[in-house]
């Protein structure tokens, strides 16, 4: 990869991103990474065999900006940023619920900016990001935010109207799959199972119907109805699902995370 690329606020999913594109070909010397601690910096310099430099030295340098940051820093990151950065850097956000609009507000007329909300399965190179184009965004660009995000997962194009949704459905996702997987081994204990059986149980189990969802292409009702006998085990578990509400919980329980995202893009904390 010829350009330079800077991870701003290199955090657990800045560095899973930088190990990724590291791993699918890209150059520790084309490779900057901003951190808050002077000992995390120098953490990632030793790990990675990347140049740790100043917010300031990654806006005049590199040739695309990856704000990784916490959505309530990011407006102080832009301020900090927006006199050295120039009209033709590509800014990515990672930042839940903060619109396009919000950088280019801040940022010289014309800033290309690329909205992508990720997951934390980046940690493993599962994750799904999902990648919308600002007011001046083109698809190189686009394609450019699919290359590096692509380095840890799969990647989906989607209007910006509709990452606020994608926010609740997988940028949250994998944290209701882990309390799935919670509140079942607490039943496989009652049941009298000890907890690592019962989590070993729960995970391959969780792993091989994520794979037959995956690879299949069968719908998800036809591949519960083939687990599903007449007057069996399932239907009478499927049963008390429904009679305890838990697609209604489900639906708003996305509804919920929907409605912060859209919060968090007016600044709202609590």
């Amino acid at each position: 990869m010829s350009q330079k690329v800077a991870v701003l606020g290199t955090g657990k999913i800045g560095e899973a991103l930088l190990s990724g594109m590291i791993r699918a070909g890209w150059a520790p010397a084309d490779l900057l990474v901003t951190a808050r601690r002077p000992e995390r910096a120098e953490e990632l310099r030793t790990r990675y065999g990347v140049a740790p430099v100043t917010n300031a030295e990654a806006a005049k340098t590199a040739d695309t900006l990856i704000l990784t940051v916490k959505p309530q820093d990011m407006g102080t990151l832009l301020d900090e940023l927006a006199p050295h950065i120039p009209a033709d850097r590509l800014i990515i956000s990672g930042a839940a619920g903060i619109p396009t609009s919000f950088f280019e507000e801040r940022l010289v007329e014309g800033t290309p900016v690329v909205r992508v909300m990720t997951n934390t399965p980046a940690l493993v190179d599962e994750a799904m990001s999902v990648i919308s184009a600002g007011t001046h965004a083109t698809a190189d660009h686009l394609t450019t935010a699919e290359d590096i995000f692509g380095a840890v997962g799969k990647t989906l194009r989607v209007p910006e109207s509709q990452q606020d949704a994608c926010t609740a459905l997988s940028g949250s996702g994998p944290a209701y799959f882990f309390y799935l997987v919670e509140a079942m081994t607490d039943a496989g204990i009652l049941l009298g199972l000890p907890r690592d059986k019962a989590h070993d149980l729960i995970v391959q189990s969780a792993i091989g119907a994520a794979v037959m969802l995956r690879d299949s292409g069968e719908h998800p009702v036809k591949l519960r109805e083939n687990v599903t006998s007449p007057a069996g085990t399932t239907i009478n578990a499927i049963r008390e699902l429904e009679n305890h509400g838990v697609r209604a919980a489900l639906i708003a329980a996305l509804e919920a995370a929907r409605d912060r995202s859209r919060e968090l893009a007016t600044g709202k904390k609590d």
